[in-house]
């Protein structure tokens, strides 16, 4: 049995073999090597993967293979595409709840976070009186004063999209809300659907104080329901999808809106323009420049909208 030269393999003499070097750090010695490409790889370079370890290289072209957790619109991918669909039901129904046990129609819940674009007086008993008065005519009656948006009353251009006061009315809503919201998370994404539902809700309100007796008060989330329809409708247009379905679900539901006494066409009609614009704007935005197009539409429909509402409530003070 020979032994061979402590040298190394190659025979008496042979020198010993270089030790192999990062190939980013070439002055850095190292036995590691990248799982993908086998380069050798210094502790510097080093990226973990499921078996060893990766080079900066491997794992940028890795990334640039997949999606980033990306939504096909720019939001990110979340565990549950329905949590914020959940959450906002959630919401509408403690609502309902409170107003509910604390008098229901008599509520002085539903005077408080129902919109009104003009204020007006009311007997103790409830019964609207004095359409067009003010506070000081109010307590010259010995009447309860009911401010609007005009005086003052702001939020309830938001905090009347989450109020309700019939079961039906809150049942056709969140039933609508249930099927609608997980979609369009599902492919906006967590946080430019919950802007969809807000602004559209917000454009509702506009369509209001333009267009309604200013002491009538509104109530519901049909505007923000009515702006997710007008979004689903594009993306549907985008993705070549049944188009014609939702167009005639849409139009049912416009039918409805006009024959049906009680029922705030306004609203309606405000939320499906603010939620059809959002939607063309978010699914249609260049990749390049999607976020800052999706981000400056969206402040472009709530800004108009919110000068709408100021404009009208300064007519009416």
């Amino acid at each position: 049995m020979t032994t061979p030269p402590v040298g190394g393999q190659g025979g008496a003499g042979s020198l010993p073999d270089a030790a192999p070097t990062c190939y980013r750090h070439a002055d850095r010695e190292t036995w590691i090597r990248c799982q993908r490409c086998e380069r050798p790889i210094c502790p510097d370079c080093m990226n973990s993967a499921s078996v060893g370890f990766q080079c900066p290289n491997c794992v940028k072209e890795g990334n640039r293979g997949s999606r980033q957790h990306r939504t096909p619109y720019g939001g990110q991918r979340v565990g549950d595409p329905r949590l914020t669909t959940f959450v906002l039901i959630g919401i509408n129904v403690a609502v309902w709840l409170i107003i509910q046990v604390t008098g229901g129609r008599s509520s002085t819940l539903i005077d408080t976070l129902a919109m009104r674009p003009d204020g007006l007086c009311i007997e103790p008993g409830g019964r609207r009186f004095l359409p067009g008065a003010n506070e000081a005519t109010c307590g010259a009656s010995a009447l309860d004063w009911l401010p609007g948006v005009a005086d003052g009353a702001w939020w309830q251009v938001l905090t009347s999209t989450f109020a309700h006061e019939q079961l039906l009315h809150i049942g056709f809503n969140m039933l609508a809300l249930y099927f609608l919201g997980p979609m369009l998370e599902n492919v906006l994404g967590r946080t430019r659907f919950l802007a969809l539902y807000l602004v559209s809700g917000i454009a509702g309100s506009a369509a209001v104080m333009l267009l309604s007796d200013p002491n009538t008060s509104t109530l519901g989330a049909s505007g923000s329901i009515f702006g997710l329809m007008g979004a689903l409708a594009v993306v549907a247009v985008k993705v070549r999808g049944q188009v014609q379905t939702i167009l005639m679900w849409i139009g049912l539901n416009l039918v409805i809106t006009f024959t049906v006494g009680g029922i705030s066409w306004q609203g309606h009609l405000g939320g499906l323009t603010g939620g059809a614009l959002l939607g063309a704007a978010m699914v249609f935005a260049p990749r390049q420049h999607r976020s800052v197009v999706q981000w400056t539409a969206t402040t472009m429909v709530l800004l108009v909208s919110l000068g709408l509402i100021l404009a009208r409530a300064g007519s009416l003070a």
